[in-house]
């Protein structure tokens, strides 16, 4: 809830704050199912949204676009409500714009292979890094020759055109074999079996969009319907990484700003590095670091903090640790690890409270003033002012159908790009073989129609000294030149 110009997240004895100044620096949402974390999300979501910062938020479960209805009281809130001391509490609807890359629940969410490039595509298609670095080639030559890769059939046109002139191409980038342009071929067929072809094409997604406030100065919250898109996981985690550089190139550099210009959530935060190559995960520690001077906040979503990277789990200011459970020495072990990344708090021992927090109750340390984290704080996280549980379809489809994002989305656009600029060139070259073969046909049928004359003895004879001559005169100037350099 947004008050008194911070985010009152949580309550004990005394309300705990996370400052809008600090939000960029960028948090962590952890804890064990069933704990709390879909309802932290949502209470930061809405003081965001609430203090005129836009958010973007994927749903995977679809209990989060309930975010676009007015809660009502119950008894369990009421309860909470009086259990914390909290007074003055009014429930609320928040804007909301709904997005699919299936196109189902939300506006049509679109890129292109260009826009995508081939680091992440890699990734998307699990190459290996020789296929890796053929696809970069294709990249490279359909750059150079000013051909746009939009969606999958120009990028498998591509494929096609490097394959068939692999031995020309091959002097110039490398080797370039038929087996890795096969393998690459098998894997955007795999991609197509997903539903990858609708997400790559044209209106590709805006990204400035989703950083548009209401007329009453509240954050859109946009949310990324990821119940289907979830079945896939690693289609989900490239798209939220392809989002996250976008943001990174698009944004300019901001410095400090009282809040931040847009906040990202990361459900599942573990699916972006799993498996991920070396060079890529490079890239997100990267972005992670850099992108909060451009006024962007992210905040990770996962059961553990060891499933993030060290490098990123460094640049987590902002903490909320719900229940862990710890059943093995390895879970234990992970238990000790989150405990020790919170500053301490006398009046309790963090590694014990962990695995002992009730449901909704959590560890909390937001960066102070002065960008230091505060000590740990053992808290009830406020309850949210939207409501519970799943939006009913005609409540969305009536969001979706009044917003005016849908005349520039949800209609595909196919222009001429590399699929069509191949195919009209590989026709031309198809019909300039086949009349030169119908040319060269009709030449032989004539010679044969005309026969051949019998050559005179007195024509022999002149043939022979003229060729005699030639023959003389050839070694002569052959003698000349080698001469010359001789000389």
């Amino acid at each position: 809830m947004f008050s008194n110009n911070a985010i009152w997240l949580a309550q004990n004895e005394n309300p705990v704050y996370l400052l809008p100044k600090m939000a960029n620096r960028h948090g962590l949402i952890a804890g064990a199912t069933g704990t709390g974390k879909t309802v932290t999300l949502k209470v930061l979501a809405e003081s965001f949204s609430d203090m005129g910062v836009p958010v973007f938020l994927a749903d995977v479960k679809g209990d989060l676009a309930s975010l676009a209805a007015k809660g009502t009281a119950s008894t369990k809130i009421q309860e909470r409500l009086s259990m914390l001391g909290i007074q003055s509490f009014e429930f609320n609807s928040y804007p909301v714009r709904f997005w699919d890359v299936f196109s189902e629940g939300g506006h049509s969410l679109r890129t292109t292979i260009s826009e995508m490039g081939s680091l992440l595509l890699s990734r998307l298609l699990n190459l290996n890094d020789t296929q890796s670095g053929i696809l970069n080639i294709v990249f490279r030559i359909a750059d150079e020759q000013g051909l746009l890769l939009l969606d999958l059939k120009d990028l498998r046109e591509m494929l096609r055109y490097v394959g068939e002139n692999s031995k020309e191409l091959t002097l110039k980038y490398g080797n370039i074999s038929a087996q890795s342009v096969g393998a690459i071929m098998r894997s955007l067929v795999a991609l197509e079996d997903q539903g990858g072809d609708g997400f790559f094409g044209e209106p590709a997604l805006d990204i400035k969009d989703w950083m548009e406030t209401t007329s009453d100065g509240r954050g859109y919250i946009n949310i990324l319907h990821s119940v289907r898109l979830f079945n896939s996981p690693l289609l989900y985690s490239t798209f939220l990484l392809w989002m996250l550089s976008e943001l990174f190139e698009i944004l300019p550099e901001a410095g400090d700003l009282e809040k931040p210009k847009i906040v990202f959530f990361f459900d599942e935060a573990h699916l972006l590095f799993e498996d991920a190559p070396k060079v890529l995960l490079q890239k997100i520690e990267q972005v992670v670091r850099l992108i909060r001077s451009k006024g962007v906040g992210i905040y990770f979503v996962t059961q553990n903090p060891a499933d993030l990277p060290q490098d990123v789990l460094g640049q987590l200011g902002n903490r909320i640790q719900h229940a862990l459970r710890a059943y093995t020495p390895s879970e234990q072990k992970k238990v000790k690890a989150a405990a020790d990344a919170f500053r301490p708090n006398p009046k309790f021992d963090t590694e014990e409270v962990i695995s002992n927090l009730a449901t909704g109750e959590a560890l909390v340390s937001c960066l102070d003033a002065d960008g230091s984290p505060s000590i740990v704080q053992r808290a009830y996280i406020l309850p949210p002012q939207s409501s519970f549980g799943t939006l009913d379809e005609l409540t969305r489809r009536g969001i979706i159908n009044n917003s005016p994002l849908g005349e520039k989305y949800d209609t595909a656009v196919d222009r001429e790009s590399a699929y069509e600029i191949l195919r009209e060139k590989a026709l031309k070259d198809q019909e300039r073989a086949q009349k030169e073969q119908e040319l060269a046909q009709r030449e032989k049928e004539s010679r044969k129609a005309t026969g051949r004359r019998k050559t005179s003895l007195v024509e022999k004879a002149t043939n022979s000294a003229v060729t005699a001559i030639g023959r003389e005169l050839g070694r002569s100037i052959f003698r000349g030149i080698l001469g010359s350099f001789k000389r």
